[in-house]
């Protein structure tokens, strides 16, 4: 079954990445896009994952996950090797709110990461469920490259313009105009 689509504000979630590896800092590069509030648990960390708990004060202690780590996070994201440790983490989850992704195991996720384009306000996520990352990835690149430079600027005009235009049927209608003459100059 795919994955519903959604978009989940990170403000005041509490997150732990399990893991110190290349995969562990691929899913902290995502997460820093949108929140720093990212603790770390891993006995051992590569360079890259050094730096950027270093870079951005991230907590992180130097021990493997013990039974009970999850507690006081809303999301735990487990980037290790062992499969094992990713079953018995998602299981640990299972009667908590907490959300859970076990990188590499679709079996155990609550989530998937999406690939996504990220230009301030304007986030595209792209997903083949599982079936493809690589599909995702290449068409990452494609849109990203679709996407004209001034675009964080017209968000922000149209941001303004909500907030200081009366709701009703003619501003969508001045809204929809606006973009389709935006959309225009794209060609």
């Amino acid at each position: 079954m795919s994955y519903f689509p959604m978009f989940y504000s990170l403000d005041n979630k509490n997150i732990l990445l399990i893991g110190g590896g290349y995969i562990a800092y691929e899913k902290l590069e995502k997460l820093l896009d949108f929140t720093k509030n990212i603790s770390i648990i891993s006995p051992l960390l590569n360079d890259d994952m050094k730096n950027k708990i270093k870079e951005y004060d991230l907590p992180y202690k130097k021990n493997k996950y013990e039974v009970g780590n999850y507690k006081n996070y809303d999301i735990i994201i487990v980037a290790v090797d062992d499969f094992d440790v990713q079953k018995s983490i998602y299981e640990e989850t299972r009667n908590t709110s907490c959300l859970c992704n076990c990188v590499d195991f679709a079996k155990y996720c609550d989530f998937i990461f999406p690939s996504y384009v990220k230009k301030e306000d304007l986030v595209i996520a792209i997903s083949t469920s599982g079936s493809s990352p690589a599909l995702a990835k290449a068409l990452k690149v494609y849109i990203r490259n679709k996407i004209p430079s001034n675009i964080t600027e017209f968000l922000k005009e149209m941001k303004n313009l909500r907030t200081s235009m009366p709701k009703g049927k003619d501003r969508m209608n001045y809204f929809e105009e606006k973009v389709k003459e935006y959309m225009k100059s794209w060609n």
